[in-house]
């Protein structure tokens, strides 16, 4: 690595599922590292005990790793770090920077309402009065009364932050935690970030980070875990950058709660790293020269650039990303599609014993089925026929396609008889031309003869074409499930669930 090379970080909370925002933001963080020889550290903020769960670290670390962003270095973990938080309190309370404050929100709003102040905000009551540490009071960081703090912006250029707009935030909780830019402007000074990579959401806690910054490089805090050293070289402020804001087809911020945003939900339905990836790098930035959209992740590091990131809102947009997945999933080799298929297909994912599945069938049909799927989590519904004993029968076909079809008991028959006629000639071509003349029998077009045939052998009125599905299947089968739903049909009665 070269003595300048960037260091960033990825720092996300434990609160939940892995959001599509926060890959967003590691991918941005990880290209930066990839394409100058820099690390990428991975640093878990946990010190909301509350709110913080096991399995959501777990699920950080298993989501970066299907993304492919392992960190270089970490986890780091703050829950880890408490003793040198307390350091740095320590050293800013010794300095007059903290101050104690026993206000309660009720306390400050009431104040604010008598004289008149209607934006929220704390009053500095409590700044003057000298309180003693403890007894439940939290340390608030005394910011400039006067003066505009600037948080220089690769995205957004200067924003500017007048400081009588800013109140004495609170740095460290009652009970002596500290909270999030104590902890956060610490963890960055020590472990040398160089660039901060992160959401717009946070970009209005920039300016008391900053503060922070200067406050503990004054008191000699360093890269090299020591403080209080007047000679020590100032840490140099990280670079910034906000990432624009993701939003959903109303173009409103993403909601945990409306939105589809659990990376690990994608990750369950069958979309491929490769496509999710491609398409994270585009909310917010594009390619130069108007290059096409799918890009491999070399090409991505190559023309990535921080400065190239758009500062206005990206809009998350699944059919996008459903539609280019589909792109990745039909540019497998089919080898490596059929790889991809297996968590679906075998153990206690599949829709059907263990013991059914036939590798060979299943190959024999992956590229007719690859042409046809979106996400992998759809191959199990285009071949489960042929791993059932019996289909399982979509009720709304089998209502249109037989008991809605006056010929469908017709068309049935005629089908029994011509295929049992291919005798050992029991190919997709053979096949197609038995149906054909079926067809051509009952007057109709082949795509409507097709139907009731379609539904007794597979169930469904969709899925992979016809005549492949029918030579997979064999002869025995197919001929049994024709000759079990024209008994069904001619009897007015509908398959057993």
């Amino acid at each position: 690595m070269a003595p300048d090379a960037p260091r960033v970080r990825f720092a996300p909370s434990p609160t939940g599922y892995f959001h599509v925002g926060s890959a967003r933001t590691a991918l941005f963080n990880w290209l930066v590292a990839r394409q100058s020889g820099g690390t990428y550290v991975l640093r878990i903020e946990d010190t909301d005990a509350e709110r913080n769960r096991e399995e959501w670290v777990d699920g950080i670390l298993s989501a970066l790793h299907w993304l492919g962003m392992d960190a270089d270095e970490g986890p780091y973990r703050q829950s880890l770090r408490a003793e040198r938080y307390h350091e740095a309190i320590d050293a800013l309370w010794a300095a007059g920077r903290l101050y104690a404050c026993g206000c309660t929100h009720d306390e400050v709003t009431a104040r604010n309402k008598a004289a008149g102040i209607l934006t929220p905000g704390y009053d500095g009551h409590c700044r003057g009065l000298g309180l003693p540490r403890g007894e439940g009071r939290a340390l608030r960081f005394s910011t400039p009364d006067e003066g505009t703090t600037v948080v220089p912006d690769v995205i957004r250029g200067d924003v500017e932050f007048p400081c009588a707009a800013m109140d004495d935030f609170v740095a460290v909780k009652g009970n002596g935690a500290p909270l999030f830019v104590l902890a956060n402007v610490v963890d960055d000074i020590d472990m040398a970030i160089t660039h901060v990579i992160r959401g717009e959401d946070l970009l209005p806690t920039t300016p008391r980070c900053i503060l922070m910054w200067d406050a503990l490089a004054a008191l000699g805090w360093t890269t090299d875990g020591s403080v209080g050293d007047p000679g020590a070289p100032t840490p140099p402020l990280p670079v910034f950058a906000h990432l624009p804001m993701l939003v959903n087809e109303a173009r409103k911020k993403l909601s945990k709660r409306k939105d589809p945003v659990a990376v690990e939900s994608y990750r369950d339905q069958g979309y491929l790293p490769e496509a999710f990836v491609n398409y994270l790098g585009l909310l917010g930035w594009s390619p130069p020269n108007d290059e096409d959209e799918v890009f491999t992740r070399d090409q991505m590091v190559e023309w990535f650039r921080l400065a190239d990131v758009n500062h206005s809102p990206a809009f998350f947009d699944v059919a996008k990303l459903t539609h280019m997945n589909g792109e990745y999933i039909r540019a497998l080799p089919t080898d490596a599609f059929v790889e991809a298929c297996r968590p679906w297909l075998t153990g206690s994912a599949a829709p059907w014993p263990e013991a059914s599945f036939d590798e060979a069938a299943f190959g024999a049909m992956a590229p007719v089925v690859q042409e046809r799927v979106a996400v992998l989590a759809e191959v199990p519904a285009m071949v489960d026929f042929l791993f059932l004993d019996t289909p399982e029968f979509d009720p709304d076909a089998w209502a249109k396609a037989m008991a809605g079809d006056d010929g469908a008991s017709t068309i049935l028959s005629a089908a029994i008889d011509s295929y049992m006629a291919l005798g050992d000639d029991w190919t997709a071509a053979a096949l197609h031309a038995a149906t054909l003349a079926v067809a051509e029998s009952v007057d109709r077009k082949l795509g409507k003869a097709q139907a009731p045939i379609r539904v007794a052998v597979t169930g469904r009125r969709v899925g992979p074409p016809l005549f492949e599905a029918l030579e997979a299947l064999g002869p025995d089968r197919t001929l049994a499930r024709l000759r079990s739903a024209a008994e069904l049909v001619a009897g007015g009665r509908t398959p057993t669930p």
